[in-house]
């Protein structure tokens, strides 16, 4: 099979980093889980563990997971809360058809659905959720800000936002040790199991040249999220941020929340 290349992220245009995701994500499908596990030491378990355990559901008992790939984060928080719905959208059908066979397998099809969806355009009305999130999927979309814009929407008032992201330790022994990783070992790694070897320089390439801590809690605070946050783990190499939607344009006392 011919090798597939990739431009840098810096080098490429929206449309073409949107095709670009949508063509790795469909070609590592069938091993998109375990490279997942293999490549971050199971890491991604306990990081979507952390995330699940940090919701808070008081209204709806609704959770949308955007950019839900095979639908791991989707079903942890069905798994967790079951009182509790879950929908999960992605841009890759191919993704989305794996998770849908994982949640027969797990007999949650009554409330676990996963569908197709735009993370830029989410196809629900407002206020219809408590909590949304978006787990490794932010990098990939090209704007971020309209993202995040719509989850907020689709959010009740105090609902929480959240996203989990793969990012960078602070300057240091850990970033130069997780720089090598990324840009030595894990594209070597991933040729042992995947047809698309450039899957994963293009992951290494997003996640260097993601946003760093304090530039996500400004853009999240941006678009008028509240008690923003951020949760390293792992030494950094990966972070939960946590916004929550503010109270509508309400004057209690003559402040706004």
């Amino acid at each position: 099979m011919k090798s597939v290349e990739y431009p840098s992220v810096r080098e490429m245009n929206d449309d073409q980093r949107i095709g670009i995701v949508k063509d790795i994500f469909a070609s590592v499908t069938d091993k998109y889980d375990f490279l997942n596990r293999v490549l971050s030491g199971r890491r991604d378990v306990a990081w979507r563990k952390r995330t699940v355990f940090e919701m808070n559901f008081f209204k709806t008992n609704r959770f949308l997971d955007v950019a839900t790939g095979t639908g791991d984060l989707a079903l942890d928080c069905a798994n967790n809360y079951p009182n509790v719905n879950v929908t999960g959208v992605d841009f890759v059908q191919e993704m989305v058809n794996k998770g849908i066979e994982k949640v027969g397998f797990q007999n949650l099809n009554d409330r676990v659905e996963l569908k197709w969806g735009d993370a830029t355009q989410i196809d629900f009305d407002d206020n219809s959720f408590d909590v949304t999130a978006i787990a490794f999927g932010i990098r990939n979309i090209p704007d971020k800000v309209k993202a995040l814009t719509e989850m907020k929407r689709i959010i009740v008032d105090n609902g929480q936002l959240m996203v989990l992201e793969l990012t960078t330790p602070e300057p240091g022994f850990w970033r130069n040790t997780y720089s090598f990783y990324l840009n030595g070992v894990l594209p070597k790694l991933a040729k042992w199991f995947t047809k698309n070897p450039a899957a994963y320089e293009y992951l290494a390439d997003s996640i260097m040249n993601f946003p760093t801590r304090k530039e996500f809690l400004s853009l999240m605070e941006s678009v008028g999220l509240k008690n923003c946050k951020s949760i390293p783990l792992t030494f950094g190499i990966c972070t939960l941020y946590i916004g929550k939607k503010r109270i509508r344009d309400k004057k209690l006392n003559g402040e706004r929340k």
